[in-house]
């Protein structure tokens, strides 16, 4: 099987991009919508912007790992964007693009995953990887794939949800 380096997963999203792109810069909601991600926790206060950093923390059946995390691209309302790096070795990047979907009360969310393990480090990232994750480098692509359309999906039935009336 041929390692597969980058992805991209899309879903129309019944909301405006200003709705959708707070809903993810809101870091907490990646433990909400990824069937991997169980928590976060972020490094530093302030608006979440361009170099905010936050540890993820994963899980996969029995494995557990955690993650360094960095904010690379924090473009309202369209594009979020983070790099992942393990013990200082870069992992990967993660980010969202919110593009018009030729209607007025939609637009389009894009996934997209890059596979930074390469170059120098990379054999110890894809051990380190395999060894915390039980997954292989060749495998995460599909792994990956997977959990971008539950992600989205979930980031779509999050931001559709009719506000709850306000309160007297």
């Amino acid at each position: 099987m041929e390692r597969q380096w980058t992805l991209r997963e899309s879903v129309t999203v019944h909301a405006s991009a200003e709705s959708v792109y707070a809903a993810l810069r809101d870091l907490r909601n990646m433990a909400r919508w990824s069937p991997e991600c169980i928590g976060i926790r972020r490094l530093g206060r302030g608006p979440v912007a361009e170099g905010t950093r936050f540890l993820g923390f994963n899980r996969k059946g029995l494995f557990l790992w955690f993650t360094d995390c960095r904010v690379t691209t924090a473009r309202a309302p369209h594009e979020f964007a983070f790099r992942v790096v393990v013990f200082g070795l870069p992992v990967a990047r993660w980010g969202y693009l919110v593009e018009a979907a030729g209607t007025p009360d939609a637009v389009r969310v894009t996934e997209y995953w890059e596979d930074l393990r390469t170059g120098p480090g990379s054999r110890v990232t894809e051990l380190l990887g395999r060894v915390f994750t039980g997954t292989r480098p060749t495998d995460r692509a599909a792994l990956n794939r997977d959990g971008m359309r539950a992600t989205l999906a979930r980031l779509r039935a999050t931001v559709e949800q009719p506000e709850p009336p306000a309160r007297p």
